[in-house]
């Protein structure tokens, strides 16, 4: 069992904190499935206001659901569809404070208000996975959680196997 204590009172300090929490959590383990799901849940616990925390991953040219926090999700995800498909299609990082308003969002949970979706890359440079963070709350995602989010990112993206 990890136990962290993430004392950090503004956002970079916060995502610097995250970003030695992700490392100790995934260090050394081998399964990207592993590792994904303890980021998940790392993220789920420290960040404030959200109502899903997950990834896709690249599966056969489609996202399909991968470990995540939250209620149930959509299974797949066309490249191009939603804020998901956006962000694994164009390989960049996808910042919407409000869902509503982005053209053919994908509403699995109704109370989502904003989203964050950060492309992960693998060894050869390809989009094989997205972190998705949706919040209840409408403007809740910055360009300080872009940048904090991305650099978790290239983090767990050399060690998603």
């Amino acid at each position: 069992m990890y136990a962290f204590e993430i004392a950090a009172t503004d956002k970079p300090a916060l995502y610097a904190e995250l970003g030695q929490a992700l490392d100790a959590l995934t260090a050394g383990e081998p399964d990207g499935i592993a590792n994904m799901a303890n980021a998940a849940a790392l993220l789920w616990e420290w960040l404030p206001d959200l109502n899903w925390s997950g990834f896709y991953r690249v599966v056969a040219g489609e996202l399909v659901l991968g470990p995540f926090q939250g209620k149930a999700a959509c299974i797949r995800i066309p490249f191009g569809k939603g804020v998901c498909g956006a962000a694994a299609a164009s390989g960049e990082t996808q910042l919407v404070e409000d869902v509503h308003a982005f053209p053919g969002h994908i509403a699995c949970d109704a109370a989502s208000a904003a989203e964050l979706v950060v492309p992960i890359r693998g060894a050869d440079g390809s989009v094989i996975a997205v972190l998705d963070l949706d919040s209840p709350t409408r403007g809740r995602f910055d360009a300080e959680d872009a940048a904090g989010c991305e650099a978790l990112m290239a983090v767990l993206g050399p060690r998603l196997g």
